[in-house]
């Protein structure tokens, strides 16, 4: 099973685009049945897997600013120590629906961010004032956001880079998974030494999510992705639902 979730994510994310995290940690939540602290760092810890061999093919296409990067990585790590002790927090002390709730609205939010794409012209006007400055401090939420939930870096990355830089949109993809990289890896080693992961079922899906990598990239040109990513936006924002509707179903703790 874990072999096959992992293969599974990685053909999902080959063919629509769709993040990591997003899917991840409702498959190992609903489907493979992991407290939700488990299933959450976990797919932090898968989304790192995958963005390390992403990443490399962006650097050798020199798509990465990395002057961007540091203003990023500058507010994003600090928010990635915050969200992870608010996360040690919730997941010992509660409350038990925050975890759920914050999830639900990130799946949701990042699933309707997908659609809006979708039928928004292929062209972006960047703008002409570059306020990369800024980047800084709106990391910080963003860094605390995704250690707490393992979701949304993509998304609001981003969005953020498209507000505050005038990045090429090759440069926004590539200066985006590099910031993802880098709080993921450390959002993963902090949950790590806590203790939060299913290692087992985490090297399995590693390994699953290698070949389907593979098989998703080779059928990526030939499967019209545009409605798979309608599908799955749709399907995941019914998702993100239940997460919210779950969490006002959980005694307050």
């Amino acid at each position: 099973m874990e072999y096959f979730v992992g293969f599974l994510i990685a053909v999902v994310i080959a063919l629509t685009g769709v993040g990591a995290g997003v899917i991840t940690a409702p498959l190992l939540f609903y489907v493979m049945r992991l407290p939700l602290p488990i299933a959450v760092s976990t797919a932090l810890a898968y989304s790192a897997s995958v963005k390390l061999v992403v990443v490399p093919i962006q650097i050798i296409r020199k798509q990465v600013d990395y002057r961007i990067l540091g203003w990023m990585v500058l507010g994003g790590l600090p928010g990635v120590i915050a969200g992870s002790m608010l996360f040690r927090h919730v997941s010992a002390h509660g409350p038990s629906m925050a975890l759920t709730l914050s999830l639900g609205c990130i799946i949701i939010l990042t699933s309707a961010w997908h659609i809006y794409r979708l039928y928004q012209p292929t062209t972006i006007t960047t703008p002409v004032t570059d306020h990369r400055r800024w980047l800084t401090a709106v990391m910080f939420p963003i860094g605390a956001e995704v250690s707490f939930s393992s979701s949304g870096a993509g998304v609001l990355g981003t969005v953020s880079l498209l507000s505050l830089t005038n990045l090429s949109t090759p440069q926004i993809v590539g200066t985006d998974l590099a910031f993802g990289l880098a709080i993921t890896l450390v959002a993963s080693g902090i949950h790590m030494y806590d203790g939060q992961y299913a290692t087992t079922i985490l090297i399995k899906m590693a390994l699953g999510g290698g070949v389907g990598s593979i098989f998703g990239s080779s059928c990526a040109l030939r499967i019209p992705n545009r409605y798979l990513r309608l599908a799955l936006s749709l399907l995941l924002i019914t998702i993100g639902c239940k997460f919210c509707w779950d969490a006002f179903s959980i005694p307050k703790s």
